[in-house]
């Protein structure tokens, strides 16, 4: 079971407050100590009891202490400040940069044809010549990209009108070719027929006599 924390309330009793101030005075005396030598830290304690009677403790010197304290307040006064003012810059760039952002977002829907009926004559024709210098660029564009794929397919017809001649003169070259390669095949093989021995026998198989030739 969980327990509410109980709620703390001044003691209406005056001698019980007094017994609990220098008991918790005492307490937090011991504290301060034991928080400087265990930690190494700088600890200053100032107490002023009801009666306005002064009770202290300082682990090295009370007003270097102070001093110091004094000094961090004014840095952090200081940075608080410095970041107070960015803080409002940055704030005062966003509004304009917000204000820009709509301005831009009707000019766009003004220049798509919307929002024209606040628009005045003198308005109108701002919107009119900002329109006519846009198509006049777009146009000095499109003339330039032409031109730019104009060369491009001239660059690449001379590559296969080079291609194709190469082509041509390969194709008329291989008949001839072809036609030496028979030419040499066919003499090839009337050389092979010529030293073929023939010899003609009359009579019967055991009766053939090899005819010599005469001398």
């Amino acid at each position: 079971m969980v327990r509410g924390k109980t709620q703390m309330r001044r003691i209406e009793n005056a001698t019980s407050r007094q017994v609990t101030f220098s008991k918790r005075r005492n307490g937090l005396l011991k504290k301060a100590f034991e928080l400087s030598v265990l930690c190494d830290a700088e600890v200053a304690l100032i107490i002023f009891s009801p009666r306005g009677k002064l009770y202290e403790f300082a682990s090295s010197s009370m007003q270097e202490t102070i001093e110091r304290y004094q000094r961090h307040k004014k840095d952090v006064r200081t940075v608080n400040t410095l970041m107070e003012q960015n803080m409002q810059h940055l704030q005062h760039e966003a509004a304009n940069m917000a204000k820009k952002i709509e301005h831009l977002e009707v000019s766009k829907r003004r220049l798509l044809g919307e929002c024209l009926s606040s628009c005045t004559l003198q308005d109108l024709q701002q919107i009119e010549q900002q329109l006519e210098r846009s198509v006049t660029k777009i146009r000095a564009r499109k003339v330039q990209v032409y031109k730019e794929q104009i060369e491009q397919l001239k660059e690449k017809e001379k590559v296969l009108e080079a291609e194709n001649a190469m082509l041509c003169e390969k194709y008329v070259r291989q008949p001839q070719e072809g036609s030496n390669e028979d030419r040499e095949n066919t003499c090839t093989e009337g050389s092979d027929k010529s030293d073929v021995e023939t010899e003609l026998f009359i009579g019967p198989p055991e009766g053939r006599i090899k005819r010599t030739p005469s001398k």
